[in-house]
């Protein structure tokens, strides 16, 4: 059949639809001659007859240069829709010799990795003449073409899984041969070759279905894995799409709605948080999803991995399919991706900005919109190092993000699931620009909680890391609103707030602040302390309470009795006047008991 096909090409066809009719004729012949070169895509485009009108017009426009040498133009489309246009135009619209067509094709066809298959008895050959290479393989292939296609009811051809190229069904998965076995300029193809493997997924929530193409997808991920821990050769173009191709089918996927959440953030209120101390869901693709996930880390880690190239196929849409993901349940999966988020920013630095952006619009869509994302913290905990690498003096749009970001994460009330890495971030930005700390407590006071008590002991931890830090300058600016709330925190009815309150004046850098500012402070703060120990229920907050006291009557005793004369005088007037209100309304009543009822007139009636 091979020699037929190749005798049968003309010198030269001057109808176009000579030519065409010619290719269809020969489509038949030409699957059996492709067939360990296809990939995915390449079969339904040779049965196609438009391919033949598509090649003969190309021909006719000189879309291919006639001198360039034939194994290279296919080794560099080798993948890719182009293989199959200049493979068929130059069998069929070229002036080439019989016998320089079949050198050609046993040339290309000899270099790719050999796979033992079991083949059927008709095709079986005995152990004197066994191919010894794919071309041989194609030889057999195409000898036993002939008699079949004579009585094709009667026969059929045995089905293989191209070693280069396999099948993508599931049925049809097979074991591809190991690196050692292949020389070294083969590797990377057969790297493509496993990469187009692990393309086939399978369903994980029955166990029992597929698990022999699950261990053989597992067993190749893993080689995979230690190929690219000890490559030595620079990742090719085909090899880096191979790779991202591979990873968007396996790891890009839309997850179910967390029905649970929903359903109890969807009530009054009462209910929230209450699942926080549930199980997190794990994914039951696991098991082959943390392979994936460990090869992408190390291609985009490894040194052979060249920057400027792969920047084209780890693009934009592919950072943003990256961070959708981290709205998984599966805090192993969140980690993953923190992880290779992180080398992403390091390596890519063309990338950058757009990370940066992307991850901002992730926060606005989480605050402003669902209050409801499970990655919150990891995504902060990467920002967390990108702030520590800002160049000083800060740019105006990390300001901003700190500003329309930033301090607005405090606002959900499922801050304390991601409070440890927020508060990380605000100190990174105010060890880099001190002058920035005024900022953050004007919109700490601004998102500050009024009837969560466990958000409020927060606020006031992360509070107290910004005074040990604050200037007397930024200090200053702030005083009086924020000893205000602070007073208010005192008088809490919740012992925990108030305790924490207390403790900050534990802090030695703060005691410092409030002395340097005692005639501001002191008016405001005594007040909450000499109410706190005429009437709080709870003996700590009592003891706290009076230490705070005896503190500021040891750093200005003056100052203390003038502002404790101050407090009892207005005391009194508040009592003197609630006397006067309490007065007027008794005569308000007594006034309206003498009067008579008349139509429709309200009357004042006392509780019995």
């Amino acid at each position: 059949m091979f020699l037929a096909l190749t005798a049968a090409t003309p010198q030269r066809v001057a109808s176009v639809a000579e030519r065409a009719a010619r290719i269809t004729h020969n489509f038949s012949l030409l699957r059996n001659v492709i067939k360990l070169g296809r990939d995915e895509v390449g079969e339904h485009l040779l049965l196609s007859h438009e391919l033949g009108f598509t090649i003969i017009q190309a021909h006719i426009q000189g879309a291919f240069n006639p001198a360039e040498p034939v194994l290279d133009f296919i080794y560099q489309a080798i993948g890719r829709q182009k293989l199959l246009w200049g493979f068929v135009n130059r069998l069929f619209c070229k002036q080439w010799d019989s016998g320089g067509h079949y050198a050609m094709l046993k040339q290309f066809l000899s270099k790719l990795p050999r796979k033992k298959a079991d083949v059927d008895e008709s095709t079986r050959v005995d152990s004197s003449t066994e191919p010894s290479s794919s071309m041989d393989i194609l030889d057999s292939q195409c000898a036993a073409g002939k008699t079949q296609n004579t009585n094709r009811g009667s026969s059929s051809t045995v089905k293989r899984a191209s070693s280069i190229f396999p099948t993508s069904t599931i049925s049809g998965i097979e074991a591809l041969i190991p690196f050692k076995e292949v020389p070294s300029l083969e590797k990377m193809n057969l790297f493509i070759s496993k990469l187009n493997l692990c393309c086939v997924t399978f369903d994980f929530n029955d166990p029992t279905k597929n698990t022999v193409e699950k261990d053989i997808k597992r067993k190749t991920l893993i080689e995979l894995v230690d190929f690219v821990a000890s490559c030595a050769i620079k990742f090719t173009d085909p090899a880096i799409l191979a790779m991202c191709r591979m990873c968007a089918i396996n790891l890009f996927r839309v997850f179910p709605p967390n029905y649970r959440s929903r359903r109890l953030s969807g009530g009054s209120g009462a209910r929230d948080g209450e699942n926080d101390d549930d199980e997190p869901c794990f994914d039951p693709a696991w098991p082959h999803l943390q392979i994936v996930y460990d090869l992408l880390l190390k291609i985009v880690s490894s040194p052979c991995l060249d920057a400027k190239v792969a920047k084209k196929y780890i693009d934009h849409s592919f950072i943003v399919k990256l961070l959708e993901l981290f709205d998984s349940e599966d805090p192993r999966e969140r980690d993953c991706l923190k992880t290779i988020m992180h080398r992403v920013y390091g390596k890519f630095m063309v990338h950058r900005p757009y990370i940066r952006k992307s991850i901002n619009n992730v926060f606005y869509r989480f605050v402003f919109e669902t209050e409801k994302h499970n990655g919150i913290a990891e995504l902060l905990e990467i920002f967390g190092s990108i702030i520590s690498g800002f160049a000083l003096p800060l740019k105006e749009e990390h300001k901003i993000f700190l500003w329309r970001v930033l301090i607005p994460l405090h606002k959900p009330k499922s801050m304390g699931v991601y409070y440890q890495q927020l508060s990380y971030c605000i100190a990174q930005f105010i060890e880099k620009e001190p002058k920035l700390a005024s900022t953050v407590i004007r919109g700490l006071l601004k998102y500050w909680p009024i009837i969560n008590s466990q958000k409020e002991v927060m606020f006031l931890g992360e509070l107290e890391e910004i005074l040990e830090v604050i200037n007397m300058v930024e200090f200053q600016k702030v005083t009086v609103p924020l000893f205000w709330r602070i007073g208010c925190c005192i008088n809490s009815s919740h012992f925990q707030v108030a305790e924490r309150a207390l403790f900050l004046w534990n802090n030695d850098h703060i005691v410092t602040l409030i002395a340097h500012h005692r005639q501001v402070i002191l008016p405001i703060i005594l007040p909450a302390l000499e109410r706190n120990c005429q009437a709080h229920w709870n003996q700590a907050v009592l003891n706290l309470t009076l230490n705070v006291r005896k503190l500021f009557v040891e750093m200005d005793e003056k100052l203390y009795d003038l502002c404790l004369a101050q407090f009892k005088e207005e005391q009194a007037m508040l009592s003197s006047e609630a006397e006067k209100r309490k007065e007027a309304w008794k005569q308000l009543e007594k006034a309206a008991g003498v009067q008579p009822v008349i139509g429709n007139t309200t009357v004042l009636v006392s509780p019995i």
